[in-house]
């Protein structure tokens, strides 16, 4: 018998976790050793043209949970979840969408705020039929929670739980200058300065400076999707920075639960997740940088405990 929050009936989940309607899919080359769950890459339609997602399923097609949505932060793509999609994906049917723009999907027609991006993940999740058999799970990290935010704002009858993780709830002051830092650079010239520029710092960032596990190889496809916007990259940054987390939080009507690591946006998640009518905070003290490649157990926990 299905067990969970809500019940599935089984046609629907296998349906869900092997013939996704209105989305193409291709099985990667490896599965789990153990065969608990396959991941696949495919492409959906949404209003911006093409939105290409990682989907992870239970290998028998038996999803015991509500379909999980992940929402990648800010410049990233659906690589930075492929550990979690694995793990989570024993027991339910997991997609991240690459956010239009970011990794394979699509540009937007130009630089949105974060209504705009959000309904492209709703056309995906209608297209591909995620929420045929009941409301969808949606996580986000950083840029991420404001899309989980705006989604569930946006489509309260198909989104049953949120969870976020790294809140940037920013003073009115503080969006406005940094949405003026970024609108300035960098350039896109023939001789690339400002582009290899930028480019080396964020090497530094996410190569030279990451957890000492983690390897070079993974850590340089992690750097490619950062990469990939190259002057195009404050483009979602927009979106961030003109979000007002005050007025937007408080229209949450889903439990919210906040899986926050000890990182610099530590305090905004916390003051963030206060504006919510149905919010908890668990913080992971242990964890800082690089958490969906060192600390998927831990995330793996929380996520299974709130979405039941």
């Amino acid at each position: 018998m299905l067990t969970g929050r809500r019940q599935f009936l089984a046609s629907g989940a296998v349906a869900l976790g092997l013939g996704l309607s209105g989305a193409s899919t291709r099985l990667l080359a490896y599965e789990t050793s153990a065969k608990k769950q396959t991941v696949a890459r495919g492409y959906t339609t949404c209003r911006y043209g093409q939105l290409h997602y990682l989907r992870g399923a239970p290998a028998d097609g038996l999803a015991k949970h509500p379909p999980l949505i992940l929402l990648h932060q800010t410049p990233s793509s659906s690589a930075e979840y492929a550990n979690l999609v694995a793990e989570m994906a024993r027991d339910r049917v997991v997609i991240a969408f690459d956010t239009p723009g970011s990794g394979m999907s699509d540009w937007p027609p130009g630089p949105m705020e974060m209504p705009g991006y959000a309904l492209a993940f709703a056309d995906g999740i209608e297209a591909m039929g995620l929420s045929a058999a009941g409301p969808v799970d949606v996580f986000g990290y950083h840029t991420g929670t404001l899309l989980a935010a705006e989604l569930g704002i946006a489509r309260p009858r198909n989104v049953g739980r949120l969870v976020m993780s790294g809140i940037p709830y920013r003073s009115v002051e503080e969006r406005k200058e940094r949405l003026e830092q970024i609108e300035k650079g960098p350039k896109l010239t023939e001789d690339g300065d400002e582009i290899l520029a930028h480019q080396r710092n964020l090497w530094d960032y996410v190569v030279k400076r990451r957890d000492k596990s983690i390897p070079l190889r993974r850590a340089a496809q992690l750097y490619m999707d950062k990469a990939k916007p190259m002057d195009r990259y404050w483009w979602s940054y927009r979106g961030v920075w003109t979000y007002e987390v005050e007025e937007r939080f408080p229209l949450i009507t889903q439990p919210l639960l906040v899986i926050q690591p000890h990182e610099a946006l530590l305090q905004s998640s916390r003051d963030a997740a206060a504006l919510v009518s149905d919010a908890r905070v668990v913080e992971l003290p242990e964890l800082s940088t690089d958490v969906f490649e060192i600390g998927i157990d831990q995330f793996a926990r929380e996520l299974r405990k709130f979405l039941v």
